[in-house]
C-alpha cells in the first residue's frame, strides 16, 4: 500500500486529514517536536488524537525529532513510555540519543528516522536500519534516480516528502536562526530566516544582482510540488509520502490531502492514464503558494526552484487592472479565473508594493454580482490606488475555503466506514444486532428485554431500519440491513436503540484492538545508557586542532604551534585535493612530530560514492592518525573499508551524553561537541567517561550547506547545469537588514556554504576551556587566510601553554587582538 501522510498541528488539522483521505497523519505533543510554534497536543489529547485516527483505521506518527540536552532525557523516558501505552504506531526521531533510549524502554515502538538525521545515500539509511530504524525519511535534496536506488537495496521503508516547503540547507545541518538569533532549528525553533531578505554583494560591497533580475528573498525557496510526478515516485519504490505542514491552517491540509488521496487512488487504478484535473491544481496553488517545483528531483533547478520575489504565500493571478477611477477609487480588472464575494485579492502595484482587498462589492457593466467569471470585466472598490496593467492575485478564496472546512466543521463524518447489520428477533429471546464493517471487524449486543408478542405494531423490516440507521455522528453508516423477524413481535424502541449503541461500540473496541501493544517490560530504565562521570580527572592541557583545506595552511598550522592538523572534506574555492596533496600534508605533519586526521565531505550523494571509496583506499595506504566523518552514511561505510580510529564531526549532532556514548561505543575515539550546546552542558559532558571530546572554538562557521548555489544561480548563466562557475570570479557576501556580511563560498562539489557573518574566537576563555575537560580545541581555519591561520594558531598555543599567565588574560588585551566582528557563540547564551 501507497501511504499518504498528512501533517497534523491542531484537531482541526487531524479531522481534515483523516477526512481527507490520509492513511497515516504526524503530529507532535508539547515536548521534544521540531516545530514548537506549532499549537501541538497535550499528554490527554494526545490520547484521544490516537483513538480518533485509530478507530478509522488510520496509523499515528509522533514527532519526537529535536536534541535533546541532558537534563531532559528523563523526562523523555516518561513521555515515550505514555506514546507507548496510548498506543502510539511510531515516533519520528532526530537524535541519535533519543533512538537509543527508545530502543531500551519501548523497544516495540517502531522508530522512523527524521529527515534532520540528514539520510542521503544508501549507506546512511543502511545505518540506521541497523540501529533498528523501520523507515527513513530521505534528505529533500535528493534525485529520484537516488531515492529509487536506496528504495530497491535497503531493507527499511522509505519516505520522502511530496509536498510543501522546502528548507534551503541540508535538514538537520542548518545553524542559521541558532547562530543569529539563538532560535535552534534542531530544537524546534527555527525563525525562518531563510524566507527573509537579502543582497548579495561583493567586495566594495557592490550589489552584484542589480542587473540579473534578482528578487531580494535569495534563499526562500519556491514550495515543493510533486502531483505530476508522483507515478515516478511510486515506481521508485517509495513506501510513504509525506506532506509538509503542521504549521499550516487545517484546511491547507483538507485541500492537499484531498488533491493527493485522488492522484493516488486514480493512478493505481490505471496506471496508464494519469491525469490530475486542472482544478486540482488550481486548488492547490489557491490553498497555498510561493509557486512552485520539484527541487532537485530531476536536478539542479537553480534560481528555478527559488521564490525570490516573495517569501510567503502569492496566491493565484486573477486577471490584470484594465482602469482605475481616482475619484471612486475603483478598479476595473479583466479577470482570468472566477471571483466572488468574500474573495480576497492582491494587487502587485508596480510602485508602493501591496495593495491587499476583500471583495465585498462588485459589478459588471454597472450591474452588481455575486460572482463574476473568467473573460469578463468587473468593477471593484479598493482602499488605495493602483494602475493600469498592474496584476491582480486571488490570495484567498471564499468557496474553496468553504469547502475545506467541510472537512473539519460538520458533526457528522464525511468518510464513512460502511457497515453490514443484521438484526434477529424472535418471540421469548432477546433482540440481537450483529454489526460488522468492511474490513470484518464486529460487534454484537442483545436487548434486556424478551421479544414479546406485538398486540397493536410488530416490528417490520423498515421499522428497524428506522432504529438502525441512526449512526448519528459516528464513524458508521449503514450499507446493508438483514433484517431477521419471526412472527408479530414488539420490543421498545429503547431498547432497540440501546443495543445498537452498544453493538457499534463493540465494533469500536474490535477495531481498536489491532492496534494494542503489550504491557511494557517492567524494571527498563535509561541508566545504563547514560555514560559514568570520570573519578580520574583529564589533564587540562587539551590538544590544538587546526581544521583546513590547502597544504600551505597544514604547513602553517603546524609551524605555529597545532597539534593535530584535519585536512581535506570540502574545500572551499573549488579545488578538489589531489592523492599528492594528501601525501604531502601527511608528511609535513608527521616530519614536525604531529598528528594528522583526514576529513570526509560531510554530504555524499549516491552519485559520488565511489569517490568516497577511493579516498578510503588512498587513506588505507597514507595511514593518518584518523579519519573524521561527518555523517552517518560515511561512518557506517568507513567502519567496513578502513582499519584506523574514526574521529566523529559535529554535523552529527552531536547534543547529548547518550548519543556522544553509543558513538562512543561504536568504535569513534574522539567527537565534536554540537556547536550549540553552552559551557554549562559541554562541562556536563566532558564529565563523563566517553571518547575524547573537542569544542570547535575559532573560526567562521557554517551556518548552511545547501546543493542550490546562489552566485551560480544568478551569476552563472541561464542553465545552473552549465555554470560557468562565476563563483570563482571574486568573493561574495550576503548582505541582511541589519548590515551583517555573511560569507558566501562553494566547494569543489558545487555545494554552497553560508558562513556566520561573526567569526568565533573564544581567545580570553580558553583557561576556562581548559578546565572542563574537554581534549581538544578546534580552531575552523578554512575560511582564514594563511596569515591569520599563523597568528590565530600561535595565540591559541601560547594560551593552551600558559593558561592565566598569558599576557592576553592577565592584562585583558583581548581587544587587541580581536576584532568588532567576533562572537562568543553559544558558550555563553545556549539557545532555545
Amino acid at each position: 500500500m501507497i501511504e499518504l501522510l498528512a501533517p497534523v498541528g491542531t484537531k482541526e488539522a487531524l479531522i481534515a486529514a483523516v477526512e481527507g483521505g490520509a492513511n497515516a497523519v504526524y503530529l507532535g505533543g508539547k515536548m521534544f517536536g521540531a516545530r514548537h510554534y506549532a499549537p501541538n497536543f497535550t499528554d490527554d489529547e494526545l490520547a484521544e488524537a490516537v483513538r480518533f485516527a485509530h478507530l478509522r483505521g488510520v496509523v499515528v506518527y509522533i514527532t519526537v525529532n529535536t536534541l535533546l540536552d541532558e537534563g531532559e532525557l528523563p523526562a523523555l523516558a516518561d513521555y515515550l513510555r505514555h506514546l507507548y501505552k496510548i498506543g502510539v504506531d511510531a515516533i519520528i526521531v532526530q537524535d541519535l540519543g533519543v533512538a537509543v533510549i527508545a530502543k531500551e524502554l519501548v523497544p516495540d515502538l517502531p522508530l522512523h528516522a527524521s529527515t534532520q538525521m540528514t539520510a542521503h545515500n544508501l549507506e546512511g539509511v543502511n545505518f540506521l536500519a541497523g540501529m533498528g530504524f523501520a523507515r527513513v525519511v530521505l534528505a529533500r535534496e535528493l534525485p529520484l534516480k537516488d531515492i529509487e536506488y536506496i528504495c530497491k537495496n535497503c531493507t527499511v521503508e522509505i519516505e520522502t516528502f511530496i509536498h510543501g516547503a522546502l528548507c534551503i540547507s541540508y535538514s538537520g545541518q542548518c545553524l542559521m536562526s541558532s547562530m543569529i538569533g539563538g532560535r535552534s532549528g534542531n530544537r524546534g525553533r527555527c525563525a525562518q530566516p531563510c524566507r527573509l531578505p537579502y543582497t548579495l554583494v561583493d567586495a566594495n560591497g557592490n550589489d552584484v544582482l542589480s542587473q540579473a533580475d534578482a528578487g531580494e528573498y535569495l534563499l526562500s525557496p519556491k514550495d515543493f510540488n510533486t502531483i505530476e510526478v508522483l507515478p515516478e515516485l511510486i515506481k521508485a519504490g517509495v513506501a510513504s509520502f509525506k506532506i509538509e505542514g503542521r504549521m499550516k491552517r487545517p484546511e491547507y491540509v483538507a485541500v492537499v490531502v484531498d488533491a493527493y488521496r485522488r492522484a493516488i487512488d486514480s493512478y493505481l487504478a490505471n496506471r496508464d492514464e494519469y491525469n490530475i484535473s486542472e482544478q486540482d491544481q488550481k486548488d492547490l496553488a489557491q490553498i497555498f503558494n510561493r509557486d512552485f517545483t520539484t527541487a532537485h528531483l530531476h536536478g539542479k533547478n537553480g534560481r528555478h526552484m527559488m521564490s525570490d520575489r516573495r517569501p510567503n504565500n502569492r496566491g493565484v493571478r486573477v486577471g490584470r487592472v484594465l482602469s482605475y477611477q481616482a475619484s471612486g477609487k475603483i478598479a476595473v480588472i479583466k479577470l482570468d479565473e472566477p471571483l466572488a464575494i468574500g474573495d480576497i485579492i492582491e494587487f502587485w502595484v508596480k510602485v508602493g508594493g501591496r495593495v491587499n482587498v476583500t471583495v465585498h462589492t462588485m459589478t459588471i457593466d454597472g450591474t452588481s454580482v455575486t460572482e463574476a467569471q473568467a473573460n469578463t470585466a468587473v468593477a471593484i472598490p479598493v482602499t488605495s490606488p493602483v494602475r493600469d496593467n498592474d496584476r491582480v492575485f486571488k490570495i484567498f478564496d471564499a468557496k474553496l475555503m468553504e469547502r475545506a472546512r467541510s472537512y473539519f466543521s460538520r458533526a457528522e463524518a464525511v468518510r464513512r466506514i460502511p457497515v453490514d447489520v443484521t438484526v434477529t428477533v424472535i418471540e421469548g429471546k432477546p433482540l440481537v444486532i450483529t454489526v460488522q464493517d468492511n474490513e470484518g471487524f464486529t460487534g454484537h449486543a442483545e436487548t434486556a428485554f424478551i421479544a414479546e408478542k406485538a398486540l397493536k405494531r410488530p416490528l417490520t423490516p423498515d421499522s428497524v431500519a428506522k432504529q438502525i440507521e441512526r449512526l448519528g455522528t459516528t464513524v458508521f453508516a449503514l450499507n446493508n440491513l438483514d433484517c431477521h423477524i419471526q412472527g408479530e413481535v414488539m420490543v421498545p424502541i429503547s431498547e432497540m436503540n440501546d443495543a445498537r449503541r452498544r453493538a457499534v461500540e463493540q465494533l469500536e473496541i474490535a477495531r481498536l484492538a489491532r492496534f494494542a501493544r503489550a504491557p511494557l517490560p517492567k524494571d527498563r530504565s535509561i541508566g545504563s545508557l547514560v555514560p559514568q562521570v570520570r573519578t580520574a580527572a583529564l589533564r587540562n592541557k587539551p590538544e590544538l586542532v587546526v581544521n583546513v583545506d590547502t597544504v600551505d595552511k597544514v604547513k602553517t598550522a603546524v609551524d605555529n604551534g597545532a597539534d593535530i592538523v584535519m585536512f581535506g572534506g570540502e574545500c572551499f574555492g573549488k579545488r578538489s585535493l589531489s592523492g599528492e596533496d594528501y601525501h604531502n600534508a601527511a608528511a609535513y605533519v608527521r616530519q614536525h612530530g604531529r598528528k594528522i586526521v583526514f576529513n570526509t565531505p560531510r554530504l555524499v550523494q549516491q552519485s559520488q560514492m565511489a569517490e568516497l571509496k577511493e579516498s578510503a583506499a588512498l587513506f588505507n595506504d597514507i595511514r593518518p592518525d584518523a579519519i573524521s566523518v561527518g555523517n552517518i552514511g560515511t561512518l557506517h561505510l568507513f567502519k567496513g573499508l578502513v582499519n584506523m580510529p574514526l574521529h566523529g564531526d559535529y554535523p552529527l549532532n552531536i547534543y547529548n551524553s547518550v548519543t556522544a556514548k553509543y558513538l562512543s561505543d561504536l568504535g569513534l575515539t574522539s567527537l565534536t561537541l554540537s556547536p550549540e550546546l553552552n559551557f554549562a552542558q559541554v562541562e556536563v559532558l566532558a564529565g563523563k567517561k566517553l571518547a575524547q571530546l573537542e569544542c570547535l572554538v575559532h573560526g567562521h562557521l557554517t551556518l548552511m550547506i545547501s546543493d542550490y548555489c546562489m552566485p551560480g544561480s544568478f551569476l552563472g548563466g541561464q542553465d545552473i547545469r552549465n555554470c560557468n562557475q562565476a563563483c570563482l570570479r571574486g568573493q561574495y557576501w550576503i548582505k541582511d537588514r541589519m548590515n551583517e556580511l555573511f560569507p558566501v563560498v562553494t566547494d569543489q562539489f558545487c555545494r554552497m556554504h553560508i558562513l556566520n557573518a561573526k567569526e568565533l574566537s573564544m581567545l580570553p576563555h580558553v583557561p576556562r576551556l581548559m578546565r572542563t575537560g574537554l581534549s581538544r580545541l578546534r580552531f575552523e581555519a578554512k575560511y582564514s587566510l594563511v596569515k591569520d591561520v599563523a597568528i590565530i594558531t600561535r595565540l591559541y598555543r601560547e594560551l593552551i601553554d600558559q593558561g592565566e599567565r598569558h599576557p592576553l588574560i592577565l592584562q585583558d588585551k583581548a581587544n587587541g587582538v580581536e576584532h568588532e566582528h567576533i562572537t562568543r557563540g553559544h558558550f555563553f547564551r545556549g539557545v532555545l
